[in-house]
């Protein structure tokens, strides 16, 4: 089922793998071009060479956790343009606010309606954000 809108290269990082294949498929379903990454590093790797549009980030990750991941990003030129999404199950005041300050563009607590993700993912625009 293909959505009226272009699709998106998504990148979804998360280190729950099933968590992240599974959103890595659905949105595929979607019409939408997916890849994962299962930690930090990887994360920053595979958005160098995927340059996704939408970045699905989760923040507790070990190693180099998302909000790391976030701010590196945030330094590649390559990847001005994407947007950053911290796709997380933490969604307390302090966390939103360091979401912001480590350069996320949006917070999405998990889980989350597959609408609502389709819909989030869908529409985003940098310049929206």
């Amino acid at each position: 089922m293909a959505s009226q809108y272009p699709p998106k290269r998504v990148l979804i990082v998360d280190d729950n793998r099933d968590a992240a294949d599974l959103t890595a498929e659905l949105l595929g379903l979607h019409g939408h071009v997916t890849a994962t990454a299962y930690g930090g590093r990887e994360g920053i790797n595979r958005a160098v060479e995927f340059v996704p549009d939408v970045v699905l980030l989760d923040l507790g990750m070990p190693v180099v956790d998302g909000f790391a991941v976030a701010i590196a990003l945030r330094q590649i030129r390559a990847l001005d343009r994407a947007v950053l999404v911290a796709y997380t199950a933490w969604n307390d005041t302090a966390t939103r606010n360091r979401t912001i300050a480590s350069g996320f563009d949006s917070h999405v607590v998990k889980p989350a309606k597959l609408e609502m993700i389709l819909d989030m993912v869908d529409r985003t625009r940098r310049d929206d954000m």
